[in-house]
């Protein structure tokens, strides 16, 4: 059996350095305050395609049409009064065309349907704005025709550049893409309906104004975003609060007591590094929180386990002896599963961009501080609630060999 190290000998240095690290981040707090990403601010979210208008449909008679495109057909609804109720189907597997599509609306009594541009495009292809009623009138209802104009999500972002505390994702495919677009501001209406109107303004700056279509605009108030951030530090109590209940049920309260403490050390050590590199706190940075406190109570429950098993064969006349030798044993384990562990994060971090990145990020800090933690932080916590500890009763064995007798022997298994 292979030497046990002194693990116990950089208990209370470890704690110091832990201590002046978290306070050293309470410091930021107060002094730089946490970098909330969009996720949790105020703000306007929209959503918006880049496509050209390529029919336009008005409606002159007396009663009321709505006209409903769907993705595999379009939807002619007549009712009111003087006319006849009925629904006619525009199936796109007819009418594979917008010209074609457009000659069948014409055939509607008070229906115009005027083909503007790309009269060829395939009919599957249309779509409408969300701010535009679907209701036929004299003004004309415009109808639009995606993957013609060729964008990207980084063309988007460019065009809206000069907008501060502004985020855009893209959603679906390239040929059917549409950009939600997230601008952080105060709580102000009027703040909104001017920071709607800039990305508007800018869109069609880039694109023309008839080829920037809104899906869909709403807008975050404070009270919402609040409600956002207190879930989610409810999330990550509620976490914590059931890997305390097993822990408790499965070991001791002290060894329970240990895990926590050390899952609140490493998520001190990363809210540490989160404020002092402004990085955004997120539902991203959530998600690394949860995935650290995870992470790190598996390799301190393998560590733990390895002490309650040591109790009883081990001859120790301290407990300290018994974690000495707990460590010792698992140190491979744990290096080994953190260091493979990292070389997957540290690819996502190198090869990855924004939030991605930041994700990353904090998981690499997250995970030497989860290794750190389960090796000095709750073993040396244990440790001291158990420094009066005294083998109570033994298991003893004598195995006779050739070069002697070897006993075991050790102390309570709790």
């Amino acid at each position: 059996m292979k030497h046990a190290r002194a693990f116990h000998k950089t208990f209370l240095p470890a704690a110091v350095i832990s201590v002046l690290v978290i306070v050293f981040g309470a410091v930021g707090f107060f002094v730089r305050g946490i970098n909330f990403g969009l996720d949790y601010r105020p703000g306007l979210i929209e959503e918006i395609r880049i496509a050209p208008t390529v029919m336009r449909v008005t409606y002159s008679g007396a009663a009321q049409v709505t006209l409903d495109v769907a993705p595999l057909q379009a939807t002619l609804v007549i009712s009111g009064s003087g006319a006849e109720n009925e629904t006619r189907v525009f199936r796109f597997a007819d009418y594979t065309t917008v010209a074609a599509l457009a000659a069948a609306l014409n055939d509607v009594d008070g229906v115009s349907a005027l083909v503007t541009d790309h009269g060829d495009a395939p009919a599957v292809s249309l779509f409408t704005s969300s701010r535009d009623s679907n209701q036929l009138t004299a003004v004309p209802y415009a109808l639009y025709a995606s993957g013609i104009i060729a964008v990207s999500v980084d063309d988007i972002r460019g065009a809206l550049s000069p907008i501060e505390s502004m985020f855009v994702q893209q959603l679906g495919t390239e040929s059917e893409a549409r950009y939600q677009i997230r601008v952080a501001h105060d709580t102000d209406e009027a703040t909104n309906e001017s920071a709607e109107a800039a990305v508007l303004s800018l869109l069609a700056e880039s694109y023309g104004a008839d080829n920037v279509v809104v899906i869909r605009s709403d807008f975050i108030r404070s009270s919402y975003s609040r409600t956002i951030a207190l879930q989610s530090y409810l999330l990550l109590a509620a976490t914590v609060g059931l890997i305390w209940l097993y822990a408790a049920f499965r070991f001791h309260w002290d060894f329970a007591l240990g895990a926590i403490i050390a899952l609140m050390h490493d998520a001190g050590v990363m809210m540490t590094f989160i404020i002092w590199t402004q990085m955004e706190f997120t539902t991203m940075t959530v998600a690394a929180l949860l995935t650290i406190v995870g992470y790190s109570i598996n390799a301190t429950i393998v560590i733990l386990d390895r002490i309650r098993y040591m109790m009883p064969l081990m001859n120790a006349k301290t407990f300290t002896e018994l974690v000495d030798r707990a460590l010792t044993d698992t140190l491979s384990r744990s290096i080994i599963t953190t260091v493979t562990t990292l070389f997957a994060v540290l690819a996502l971090y190198l090869f990855t961009e924004g939030s991605s990145k930041d994700f990353a990020g904090a998981l690499i800090v997250g995970l030497m501080s989860g290794l750190y933690s389960s090796l000095f932080i709750s073993s040396g916590f244990i440790s001291l609630t158990r420094m009066h500890w005294k083998p109570e009763y033994g298991i003893h064995h004598s195995l006779k060999t050739k070069t002697g007798v070897l006993t075991l022997s050790g102390g309570p298994a709790r």
